[in-house]
């Protein structure tokens, strides 16, 4: 396991983010509205590339019951490649190259790394993050209503995992009614932490660069590796 909660969390919920430019299922074991829902984003996100957003990041509660606000900008490529570069109020780093997870802590002067689940043993998450997840086979999917906050025009499905996960209990997703674009992710952890990620400036098929998934390991940084158990 990382040495540093907040890290191993994140690295557990970006990856969710990946469904959407990976759903492949059918609409079995839902409701209409859901089911319907489930299928336009299908049909939308098989057609999505890569994308690039700018985020806000707000946590509330957990064991410490504190609020933290985060914020910067995120680039997502097929398969399984990912970019969050954390800009206020600390700078933070993630990456994914498909094979290795890099969190980089500029003020701790230290890189995590971690190795992606092969798919005998990886959690949802990471199925996702290798381009293999389902979003009907490994979710119960459900309409909700639309969390505080979303924009005018949003609709919102649940997702409750047919498996327990370590880093979240269930998780929203917020998407435009018109054009399918994500707006929000919201989820909930073991300890009642909440996690919302508010998206704008979401650009699809923006034509993003392999390049930009390379991760350059820093000079004089301490290399933490999470060895999977």
């Amino acid at each position: 396991m990382i040495p540093y909660p907040p890290v191993r969390q994140r690295l557990g919920l970006v990856t969710l983010l990946l469904a959407l430019v990976t759903v492949g299922a059918r609409a079995q074991g839902t409701t209409d509205d859901a089911a319907a829902l489930a299928r336009a984003l299908q049909q939308h996100y098989e057609t999505v590339r890569d994308f690039t957003a700018d985020f806000v990041h707000t946590y509330r509660g957990g064991v410490l019951r504190k609020t933290i606000t985060e914020r910067g900008t995120l680039k997502v490529k097929k398969p399984g490649l990912m970019r969050w570069t954390y800009t206020a109020p600390d700078e933070k780093v993630f990456v994914s190259d498909g094979r290795k997870m890099y969190s980089y802590l500029p003020a701790d002067r230290q890189v995590y790394v971690s190795t992606v689940p092969q798919e005998s043993r990886a959690s949802t998450p990471a199925l996702f993050l290798a381009g293999k997840g389902n979003l009907l086979r490994d979710f119960t999917v459900t309409s909700v209503p639309v969390p505080e906050g979303a924009p005018a025009g949003s609709v919102a499905l649940r997702l409750d995992p047919k498996r327990p996960e370590r880093d979240y209990d269930w998780l929203i997703l917020v998407v435009d009614r018109e054009s399918l674009v994500l707006r929000m992710l919201v989820t909930e952890d073991q300890q009642g932490g909440r996690s919302t990620f508010t998206f704008t400036n979401l650009r699809e098929n923006a034509g993003v660069s392999d390049s930009t998934f390379v991760f350059k390991m820093p000079r004089g940084v301490d290399v933490v590796t999470d060895t999977p158990q």
